[in-house]
């Protein structure tokens, strides 16, 4: 069936709003309840994709609480946390890790505005030594209670919204896909709008086919192929 024009238009406007600059790094956070509510936060605030060092053996998976976030927001698996820090450094990204320490400050206090990559660890154990040493920021959510530590999908949506609310006070959250770069942008379009196509061009080796402002496709494709549209 092909695409319709009202659903394109809902994938761009989503796209338009997505941040390249704010992400997450996820150790050992391999429950598939609290993986799935992370990414649904990921996707409600515009996150465009997160990164994921599992235990060994373990394989990331989602159950009904993603709400299908999974196909919105990228999930990048590393074999060794030193590989995925290394990765957002290269990408110019400051790494706020919840950690309890000494140098910990309120995460309140923090400027999330740049490019920020939040650091959390699985709530049993927190963060492995060697990923406390290599963040540039510890960061805590102040508690009063009895229980000092909240369940990780929890305390990843309250830093997530919390620079959200900071990029909005300052005026630089996008709205018209100057989240990301222009290349960038296009690919993903293509391919939230046409998966099962997009996954044929890869395999052809083909570059994709470019798009109407309406959505529709503006290359003779086989018949094999355009019925997957």
């Amino acid at each position: 069936m092909p695409l319709l024009p009202r659903r394109f238009e809902r994938l761009r406007a989503v796209l338009d709003r997505r941040m390249g600059d704010l992400t997450l790094l996820l150790e050992h956070v391999d429950k598939p309840h609290n993986l799935s509510a992370i990414l649904r936060s990921c996707d409600a605030v515009g996150v465009l994709e997160a990164h994921a060092v599992s235990l060994p053996g373990r394989t990331p998976t989602f159950n009904s609480t993603a709400l299908g976030s999974q196909k919105w927001v990228a999930l990048h698996r590393h074999g060794r946390s030193s590989d995925a820090i290394a990765r957002l450094r290269a990408g110019g990204f400051r790494l706020y890790g919840t950690h309890l320490g000494a140098r910990a400050v309120d995460y309140r206090d923090c400027d999330f505005t740049g490019p920020t990559a939040f650091v959390l660890g699985a709530e049993k154990w927190g963060l492995s030594e060697e990923t406390a040493a290599a963040i540039d920021q510890a960061i805590v959510i102040p508690m009063v209670g009895m229980v000092q530590s909240l369940n990780v999908s929890v305390a990843t949506a309250i830093l997530l919204f919390e620079a959200l609310r900071q990029r909005q006070a300052k005026g630089c959250l996008p709205s018209r896909g100057e989240g990301l770069a222009p290349e960038q942008y296009a690919r993903l379009l293509f391919e939230w709008a046409y998966p099962d196509v997009a996954a044929w061009c890869r395999r052809e080796g083909r570059p994709y086919p470019a798009l109407s402002p309406e959505g529709a496709i503006l290359e003779e494709l086989p018949r094999s192929v355009r019925l997957r549209c």
